[in-house]
């Protein structure tokens, strides 16, 4: 296999000079020697059979023209970063066992229901002049993970590729990651171009996983690849992979020489992707059921706020409730969130004891929340004027002693509104 190096020098072509200097500062003076074009071997008209055969690629005809096809199969037992392929099958029955709803579930669905995707582009960018010449899918079959890729040969061939792709489709849903912005909006562009040639698109749902990784991960890392994911948490490390803004030069470079060599790394690359994908499933799967022992307070909370998000009223109780008699700031903000998920539900005497347990710890910005809190329910629920001003008097207090970032106007509307009740009971 030809390193990284190499094919970056034989790519130089293709790639603006600034790209190629930041990357292969080290080479920058050394010229670069025109390496010599391999004679294209045909066999049946495909160019380079025998080596894409070797990488396990067969041909698929429409008429005339083709597109390539790659299968791969998985035993369940790899594993793959922190879990075996196997474990995602765990996380569909823990689905199936909860009463919770939520965007992630997979509720109702058999393991082999779930269709992880992922594709290759000429851009980032949408439209018609974005071209995708990869399409790459996983899904169980039987006792394997069984991963299909649909390669483009050249533009133009995209009647077999679509073709080819869609004969491949089963599945109830879509799991990717961005592939809401991205990855499917593009597949359904380039269809509509050629949407009497093959067959309907399918009608997905759609598992996000990127939106997924936001919620519960924002505030550990500052981007959100999957590259970045894959390595800070999910314990999967790539060696020799291709990166992935190499893939137009890459397909470009293969539409012009026909040479193999540099798809079969994008090939790889995506292949590693969809793999990703089943391991991201599983562990945020975990995550939302609390079956990773290793789950963090932070992400524990993330998961509460989630389910209080979309009204999921007893799971972020449950999970609430597991992290809040801890006294760091995250357990005390889940306590501060249970208290709110009592008061929605009607129970407020143990939002009423919750908030002024806060109240009292060395929380500000939860401490004055939280009398915010008591401040109202006394006044509108308990019809309880001096307590309700005991507890606006402390929050001042806390704004004027910690500094914090709020606005004091509302504050200070609701103590002389207070002051004013007060007076007027005791005139009466």
């Amino acid at each position: 296999m030809v390193s990284l190096k190499n094919k970056l020098n034989r790519l130089k072509p293709y790639m603006s000079n600034d790209s190629t200097t930041s990357m292969m500062s080290d080479e920058k003076q050394k010229p670069i020697e025109k390496k010599k074009q391999k004679p294209i071997e045909k066999k049946g008209n495909i160019p380079f059979l025998t080596e894409w055969e070797t990488f396990g690629v067969s041909p698929f005809y429409v008429g005339e023209e083709y597109c390539l096809v790659r299968e791969v199969k998985y035993p369940l037992e790899m594993q793959y970063g922190k879990y075996r392929l196997s474990e995602f099958i765990d996380a569909i029955e823990a689905w199936n066992n909860t009463s919770y709803t939520h965007p992630l579930s997979a509720k109702g669905f058999r393991p082999d229901q779930l269709f992880f995707f992922d594709t290759e582009t000429t851009g980032l960018g949408g439209g018609t002049g974005n071209t995708i010449f990869l399409l790459g899918h996983a899904s169980l079959m039987e006792d394997h993970i069984v991963l299909k890729q649909h390669i483009l040969p050249h533009p133009g061939a995209e009647v077999p590729l679509y073709t080819s792709f869609l004969e491949s489709v089963d599945y109830e849903n879509l799991v990717t990651y961005n592939g809401k912005a991205f990855d499917w909006p593009q597949v359904k562009t380039r269809h509509t171009l050629i949407r009497d040639h093959v067959p309907k698109l399918p009608s997905f749902g759609h598992f996000d996983l990127f939106h997924a990784a936001r919620r519960l991960w924002k505030h550990k890392l500052e981007r959100l690849k999957l590259s970045i994911v894959e390595k800070e948490v999910l314990d999967i490390k790539r060696v020799d992979d291709v990166p992935g803004f190499l893939a137009p030069m890459i397909y470009f470079d293969f539409v012009e020489r026909k040479d193999p060599e540099g798809m079969m790394g994008m090939l790889k690359h995506n292949e590693m992707d969809i793999l990703s994908l089943i391991t991201l499933y599983t562990h945020l799967t975990f995550q939302l059921l609390s079956l990773d022992d290793n789950q963090t307070v932070k992400e524990k909370y993330e998961v509460g706020r989630w389910y209080a998000y979309i009204k999921e009223s007893k799971a972020a109780k449950e999970t609430f409730s597991q992290i809040s008699n801890g006294q760091e700031m995250d357990a005390v903000r889940a306590k501060f969130e249970l208290a709110m998920q009592f008061k929605r539900s009607g129970d407020l005497e143990q939002a009423i004891e919750l908030w002024e347990n806060i109240s009292q710890l060395q929380c500000p910005l939860s401490a004055f929340h939280s009398c915010i809190e008591l401040a109202k329910v006394f006044e509108h629920k308990k019809r309880d004027v001096l307590s309700a001003i005991e507890f606006t008097e402390k929050a001042i207090s806390l704004l004027a002693n910690h500094n914090l970032s709020i606005k004091t106007d509302e504050v200070e509307k609701r103590m002389i509104r207070l002051k004013r009740r007060l007076g007027t009971s005791q005139s009466l």
